[in-house]
């Protein structure tokens, strides 16, 4: 099998090519591409691959960029850090989702699984993969529930939203907050993953309202967004290098 690492994060690209060897010392890596246009050019240069492992967040942008400047051939295992993106439409219409950092055995069956395809459904999964990898229609404003009424809330106005296992509320930048009906993995759905994070089982946070970010003695991040939340903003330890990167690009 020939694959093709499209992966902008040089030790997890080559962390993945080991697991890769150590699976199927058969398994031949033809490149790891880190951007959208070098994959791009790779793939109009080179014979196509028979396997594509591709990280959503590249270093110029997202990976779906790619699916709107040339038709791929090559089905598709996506990965990523983010857990935002672990949704319905990957689990329905990809061959797998694989969430980093990536456990060998989720690779084993993501491959295991992919070996097991038939032509037929390689071709209904790359029709599938069109329809996954367009323009998402993210939203620009919530309707909250206050009272009697809806309010019509910007989303570009949020600092963060909160959740317990009974409630969610969503905390603006002036410091107004509203209760919400949604569960949190409803909302994060609706909201560009450009522009906001889920910073742990609590809290998706906005990028535009993070004032500063403070290194724990535990080597966790404390968040901080500008308003007072009920509960301390962290990010664990296994995760701050992700949500570091995800700040900057």
């Amino acid at each position: 099998m020939k694959v093709l690492i499209v992966e902008d994060e040089t030790a997890a690209a080559e962390n993945l090519q080991e697991m890769l060897h150590d699976i199927d010392a058969t398994i031949e890596v033809l490149g790891n591409t880190e951007s959208v246009q070098q994959t791009v050019r790779w793939l109009q240069q080179n014979t196509k691959p028979d396997l594509i492992f591709m990280d959503i967040h590249l270093s110029d942008g997202s990976s779906f960029a790619i699916f709107q400047q040339m038709e791929v051939e090559t089905p598709i295992i996506f990965t990523t850090a983010y857990d935002q993106y672990a949704i319905d439409a990957f689990k329905v219409n990809s061959i797998d989702y694989l969430l980093k950092p990536i456990k060998e055995q989720d690779l084993r069956q993501a491959l295991l699984k992919f070996s097991k395809l038939s032509q037929q459904d390689t071709d209904q999964y790359l029709q599938l993969l069109k329809q996954l990898t367009g323009e998402h229609d993210y939203k620009s404003r919530l309707l909250i529930p206050y009272r009697d009424k809806l309010l019509p809330i910007e989303v570009k106005d949020i600092a963060c939203v909160y959740s317990t296992n009974r409630n969610t509320e969503v905390f603006l930048k002036d410091g107004k907050h509203y209760a919400c009906t949604a569960a949190l993995d409803q909302l994060m759905s609706q909201l560009n993953p450009h522009e906001f994070i889920r910073a742990n089982k609590q809290y998706i946070v906005a990028r535009s309202a993070i004032t500063n970010i403070t290194i724990w003695f535990d080597s966790r991040l404390l968040v901080n967004v500008g308003v007072e939340t009920p509960e301390r903003i962290y990010v664990s330890k296994n995760r701050a290098a992700e949500f570091k990167a995800w700040i900057v690009k």
